[in-house]
């Protein structure tokens, strides 16, 4: 089989635990998308963010981001799909937030939204150990008020929202009232996180999309991650790749098991089906 879309994650699967890709894997990248193979980020970040790691690899491909709410071409301004939580799913999910007595995080495919000091402290300091080369939009949100004013104004635009955590326990009832709202999708990227999109919304619709705006067969595809918001696109791919580090629900879902994110998987997989060992 001639594979002619490759969707890729990034954490977990593109980058290592160094948080870069090797020259190798953009070699290997490099040549796939010289034989004609449109090679996507598929994301659960931003994207912006994700447009950054699909520059690096050098590639004039589609872009799936938030977890396949927003689906855009990067060498024009061709949105291929947009999917927004809206005003009043927005405002909904902010009450339950601040029931909770959680603090929110709120994307659009441009801007960063948050209301935790520490997340930009964290934010400086991966550009400080070099984890992080590019920079992001953010706006610190320091009250609910000026939350519903936030997300009143993007309304248009507020593809995604997120908590992060770091004891799961603390947040179990949250995730229960989450699952419980039926304009809801819910995913997780880590075992610290809730990302939150749609109804409707995954990687592998998004994938799906992008199948039919190619008119590419399901069976010409080929799809690569770790996480449990990767398995959507895992299951519609022909070939589905689980990295050798991906959760095991991932790798139980997935046509082949790579090699992990540290010992080049991405490229090791790329290498196997689409150039045949020739590199």
């Amino acid at each position: 089989m001639a594979y002619k879309l490759v969707c890729i994650d990034i954490d977990g699967t593109l980058l290592n635990k160094k948080h870069i890709i090797t020259k190798r894997t953009k070699d290997i990248l490099v040549k796939a998308h010289e034989m004609g193979v449109h090679i996507v980020i598929s994301t659960g970040r931003m994207y912006t963010d994700a447009e950054y790691y699909s520059n690096l690899l050098g590639v004039q491909s589609p872009v799936i981001a938030a977890n396949g709410a927003f689906i855009k071409e990067k060498n024009n301004d061709t949105v291929i799909y947009k999917d927004v939580l809206g005003s009043e799913v927005s405002l909904e999910l902010l009450k339950i937030f601040r029931k909770h007595q959680i603090k929110p995080y709120f994307c659009t495919p441009h801007k960063f939204y948050y209301s935790n000091i520490m997340f930009r402290l964290f934010y400086l300091g991966t550009q400080i150990w070099g984890t992080r080369s590019n920079k992001l939009d953010l706006q610190y949100v320091f009250s609910w008020n000026q939350w519903q004013k936030v997300l009143h104004k993007e309304q248009d635009n507020i593809v995604k929202s997120e908590v992060i955590y770091r004891n799961p326990a603390l947040v179990s009832a949250l995730r229960n009232e989450l699952m419980n709202v039926p304009q809801l999708e819910i995913v997780d990227s880590s075992r610290y996180n809730i990302e939150i999109t749609r109804k409707g919304v995954s990687k592998g619709k998004a994938v799906a999309m992008l199948a039919e705006f190619y008119n590419l067969k399901r069976e010409e595809i080929i799809t690569i991650g770790d996480s449990a918001n990767d398995i959507s696109m895992i299951e519609f791919a022909g070939m589905g790749i689980a990295m050798g580090n991906a959760l095991e629900i991932v790798k139980e879902k997935a046509d082949y098991i790579t090699d992990s994110n540290d010992n080049e998987g991405v490229a090791n997989a790329i290498n196997k089906f689409v150039l045949k060992e020739r590199f």
